[in-house]
């Protein structure tokens, strides 16, 4: 009888711990549902943003960053007059996040977000090699 209860004791926990697995990782969007990368180009040239990287791999959701830190609406962010890091040190926009404790430092990894002149010509080629004009 004891071993029949803690095995169905541990079929239990394992039950919880992979329902709680599961409504953690899992955002509830669908692959196509997910906002196009967006590819901020002011106040510098180039910082893409991925939703869906950050809803799969972070665990967060669409909540986690809009109204927060961002308005729902495309290009709303760098239309602002304080789309800068003065304002992301100040907790504003990435920087809501981006600030050494609940995700990287913005100000210590430049390269991870910034793709700079040449990767933004690549992104916006699709991936392929400039051609040199004679």
């Amino acid at each position: 009888m004891g071993a029949n209860k803690k095995m169905k004791k541990n079929n239990i926990i394992i039950l919880v711990l992979f329902v709680a697995f599961c409504l953690f990782f899992y955002s509830g969007i669908k692959a196509e549902d997910y906002p196009p990368t967006i590819t901020f180009e002011k106040p510098v040239k180039a910082v893409p943003f991925n939703h869906k990287g950050h809803i799969e791999m972070m665990g967060q959701d669409c909540e986690s960053c809009h109204e927060k830190f961002f308005q729902y609406q495309i290009g709303a962010a760098a239309d602002a007059g304080d789309f800068n890091h003065k304002s992301f040190k100040e907790g504003k926009y990435c920087g809501g996040c981006h600030d050494g404790g609940n995700a990287f430092a913005m100000d210590k990894e430049c390269t991870k977000c910034h793709i700079g002149v040449k990767g933004y010509n690549k992104l916006k080629s699709g991936g392929k090699k400039e051609e040199a004009h004679h």
